[in-house]
């Protein structure tokens, strides 16, 4: 198959599974507050598929290989998801073991489709690539702003974007030469030499666990409309989009300094937050900033693991299971214990946390 077809699976991979994230982080929230959730309880479910995607990648370290019949697998949980979802929300215990088998399917899908995406498309045009799960994150934003009066609808996005991932990523797979190659050994734990900088990775995205978790809530607390908020999630991503578009100028630079720029930024951006979260022309200034603290560190951060180890889909696999799944869990945990006022400046303290561990990480070749 050309590699342009390629590049089409690739992006329409991203497009779903980024609108699938939309429908998560920015809805769910509100439709379970709905239900009668409780702000624990929200914290508690959005830590679930964190920890899972956590937990996943020690299982690969000598027992397993990431082969494509465990892709396979976890696309048929992936599609599993779609009725849990449906027949459990409505209750806690339930709804939390849905989210324990949704972790585990996406935490294994997609470092897969990102590793084969930055292999075959190269830093030069992954990131025109990975705009298309921008793009679809928006098209979710706008559109679910509009038709979420009914709670159910959420779940039928939900639906469509998990069928459209599992549909594309299975077609992707078919590219046997590389989801069939034997993995690079590793020993085990030996991916996590260079603790600091596996220490502001973590610390990062524990910082974001507020703003996935409670942006949309703590904006409606502050008087701020639904409406207006999904143009806030909206604006956000426009800039991660052309960042990603034109980011390979960017990475031409050293890829430490520019993980420790962005996650500097990111500090910024929190602050920014918790000292006007009610001033719309601050909020949309640090929205902007999600091109740098998601975007530019996304793809900073997958190269420079990919420049320091050899097995390159399980150091993806630990990028996402101790940033977005460790990082996220405890994220989430301490979103839910410490919404209020100072949410947002816990934050910020965290996010200067992840650069301070920077500084410490002797910067490889890239």
């Amino acid at each position: 198959m050309s590699k342009d077809s390629r590049f089409f699976q690739i992006s329409a991979f991203f497009f779903f599974f980024f609108a699938l994230i939309g429908v998560y982080v920015i809805f769910l929230p509100k439709i379970l507050q709905n239900m009668g959730y409780t702000p624990t309880q929200i914290g508690v479910i959005f830590s679930i598929a964190p920890l899972m995607r956590f937990i996943t990648p020690f299982f690969f370290l000598r027992r397993f290989a990431l082969t494509t019949r465990v892709l396979h697998l976890a696309l048929g949980m992936m599609l599993l998801t779609v009725v849990l979802f449906y027949l459990t929300i409505d209750t806690f215990l339930l709804f939390a073991l849905a989210n324990v088998i949704y972790g585990i399917s996406s935490g294994l899908v997609l470092p897969y489709i990102e590793t084969y995406a930055l292999e075959l498309l190269q830093k030069e045009y992954y990131g025109r690539s990975r705009l298309y799960g921008s793009l679809g994150f928006i098209f979710i934003a706008l559109l679910l702003a509009r038709l979420l009066d009914d709670n159910m609808i959420g779940l039928h996005f939900m639906a469509i974007t998990i069928i459209g991932s599992v549909l594309f990523a299975w077609l992707i797979s078919g590219d046997r030469a590389h989801f069939e190659a034997a993995p690079a050994a590793s020993e085990p734990f030996a991916l996590l030499r260079e603790l600091p900088l596996w220490v502001s990775i973590f610390l990062m995205q524990v910082s974001f666990g507020a703003f996935y978790s409670f942006f949309t809530i703590y904006e409606s607390a502050h008087g701020v409309s639904l409406t207006t908020i999904s143009y806030l999630w909206t604006f956000g991503v426009v800039c991660e989009i052309l960042l990603f578009y034109y980011q390979a100028r960017f990475l031409q630079h050293p890829l430490m300094k520019i993980i420790r720029f962005t996650v500097l930024m990111t500090s910024v951006r929190w602050l920014l937050v918790f000292a006007f979260p009610d001033n719309l022309t601050i909020l949309f200034i640090s929205q902007s900033f999600h091109a740098l603290s998601f975007a530019l560190y996304h793809t900073a951060t997958l190269s420079y693991l990919s420049s320091l180890y050899t097995n390159k889909k399980l150091a993806a696999q630990f990028y996402y299971g101790i940033g977005f799944g460790l990082g996220g869990f405890f994220g989430s945990l301490l979103a839910g214990y410490t919404y209020g006022p100072w949410l947002f400046l816990v934050s910020a303290l965290v996010a200067a946390g992840a650069f301070v561990a920077l500084l410490y990480v002797r910067p490889a070749t890239s």
